[in-house]
């Protein structure tokens, strides 16, 4: 049966290589050669590191806002939500917008596309799901061109309804994992937006990986992570609050696994350059 135990990498990312981020770094995603991309609220930019936390670049200061929750898909396209912009823009890793959903600095109508959206991942049909996350209560579907082919969701506390999707996750089942944030849930949907069902045994989701093996991660407001199966049971769960390495001063926030299986954890909202390296062990 597998273990999760890890130590934590003091000071990745801010040694005499590294860069020290300057602010809140909302979220983190990994690509394929485990190169580290980090969203900074301000200056808006990503910044971008190895796996060792050496610095290697940043970009979109020229386009982003408010970056919040990205994911990478397998062929290193990054996907990034723009809660001030209204925005999701796709990119290459070197930092060009390949695509753009939604309309610059305008802010959808009640139900339509976006208003703050906080997530965007792909499924492998290449279709594009969004959690419009702040301004209201909605999960979209587009194809992959970005023609949007349905929304779901409203506000409320009963199956289907959001307060405050937070972020949203396909898995190798094909079902659509939403971090329903202030009902202290993850729900769970089919394409079509028909709920499925509910796990419960959280605290304010605010961030959901899967990783290679379908293992499913969670980043909690209570400054802890918790470790799932698909079938929903709970495999690991850690965290303390603390400004001690490995602990946590604010929730985390975001959270993504590399290649091979070290995870890194974003804190927000109050504390600059927290994210926090640890490696699985």
């Amino acid at each position: 049966m597998a273990t999760y135990q890890y130590r934590v990498v003091e000071g990745w990312g801010r040694g005499p290589e590294g860069k020290e981020m300057g602010g809140v770094v909302p979220d983190v995603a990994v690509d394929s050669q485990d190169r580290v991309y980090v969203t900074l609220r301000e200056p808006a930019s990503i910044l971008v590191y190895d796996s060792e936390g050496r610095f290697l670049g940043a970009w979109g200061d020229d386009v982003l806002l408010n970056p919040h929750n990205i994911w990478i898909d397998p062929a290193d396209r990054i996907y990034c939500a723009d809660v001030d912009d209204h925005t999701v823009r796709i990119f290459s890793t070197d930092g060009e917008v390949l695509q753009t959903l939604g309309m610059p600095g305008q802010t959808g109508s009640p139900g339509e596309p976006f208003n703050r959206p906080t997530k965007a991942m792909a499924a492998p049909s290449g279709e594009i799901f969004v959690s419009d996350g702040y301004g209201q209560h909605r999960v979209h579907r587009f194809s992959a061109k970005g023609e949007r082919i349905l929304s779901w969701g409203e506000e409320g506390t009963g199956p289907g309804q959001f307060a405050l999707p937070h972020d949203l996750c396909i898995d190798p089942r094909d079902r659509v994992l939403v971090s329903d944030r202030e009902n202290h849930r993850i729900q769970l949907f089919d394409f079509d937006g028909n709920f499925l069902e509910a796990w419960t045994d959280i605290q304010s989701p605010n961030n959901i990986h899967i990783d290679a093996d379908h293992i499913v991660y969670i980043a909690e407001a209570p400054q802890r992570v918790s470790i799932f199966d698909l079938d929903g049971a709970l495999l690991a769960r850690w965290g303390e609050e603390g400004s001690d390495p490995g602990q946590f001063i604010d929730p985390a926030h975001g959270i993504c696994v590399d290649s091979r299986g070290d995870i890194y954890v974003t804190e927000v909202p109050r504390q600059p350059n927290r994210l926090q390296k640890f490696t699985r062990i």
